[in-house]
């Protein structure tokens, strides 16, 4: 995820733009909002009991802090909260500021050079890492009774093995499947979700469609996908630089291609 050198300027928009939406929501009755207009006028000013946040300004403020905590989360190690507090105490009250536009302007695009450049070196350093850990399992791992390694590096167990046919690579497949990283965390799952998802076989990466053209319907198998088979130096989502996955799937039907 590339940082923009304006993430942090940006934090008080975010809050802000949420704070902005909420007010205009529009009204799901503009009628009956306009004939209990007086009786509400009455309530605007009473806040909910909330420990620690007696009224709707404090409640407010702390929603707002929240909204730019969660922005500022990536570069919490970075920031004085002081010096913070200082620049927002100084702004919002009109007081003379101790960086001018051109002087902020330089800091911000240094200090968004800096993180992307962290950024990338950690990267760098997990996707080497985890290239290096998934190459060690893989390489036990092929070793264990009922374990196939093929060609590609992929590799397979049979838990229950069907009886149907085996789709091709222009079939779209229905399975059940869970899908975990190295150290057993599981970063997605149809059972969770308490469907099976269907899938256009030639349109996922390589590792799935080299392990569910091995099965027939009906099978349970258990995949251990190297990176390159997989989301390789870049990842997705959850799926780190490189990280070697882990895949039970269980395949359940072969239905028409998608879009016919």
């Amino acid at each position: 995820m590339k940082l923009s050198p304006r993430h942090t300027a940006l934090a008080i928009a975010v809050a802000m733009a949420a704070l902005t939406a909420a007010c205009n929501k529009p009204a799901d009755k503009p009628e009956a909002a306009k004939t209990d207009a007086t009786a509400e006028a009455g309530k605007a000013g009473d806040a909910k009991a909330i420990p620690g946040l007696a009224t709707e300004k404090e409640q407010v403020s702390y929603m707002i802090g929240m909204d730019m905590a969660r922005s500022l989360e990536p570069v919490k190690d970075e920031i004085d909260l002081d010096t913070l507090n200082k620049a927002l105490k100084s702004s919002l009250a009109g007081e003379k500021l101790l960086l001018d536009e051109k002087q902020a302007g330089e800091i911000r695009e240094a200090f968004g050079q800096k993180v992307q450049a962290q950024r990338i070196a950690k990267m760098m350093a997990d996707a080497k890492k985890n290239l290096e850990d998934g190459q060690k399992f893989l390489a036990e791992n092929g070793k264990k009774q009922g374990v196939v390694t093929t060609a590609s590096g992929l590799q397979y167990q049979v838990v229950s093995e069907g009886t149907g046919p085996k789709p091709k690579a222009t079939d779209a497949v229905v399975a059940h499947y869970k899908g975990a990283l190295l150290d057993g965390k599981t970063f997605d799952s149809s059972y969770d979700r308490g469907q099976p998802a269907t899938f256009q076989l030639n349109q996922l990466v390589p590792g799935w469609q080299e392990g569910i053209a091995l099965m027939p319907v009906g099978s349970k198998y258990r995949f251990w996908i190297p990176s390159k088979l997989a989301y390789g130096e870049q990842g997705a989502g959850p799926i780190g630089p490189n990280q070697t996955l882990v895949f039970e799937v269980e395949l359940l039907d072969i239905a028409k291609p998608q879009g016919k």
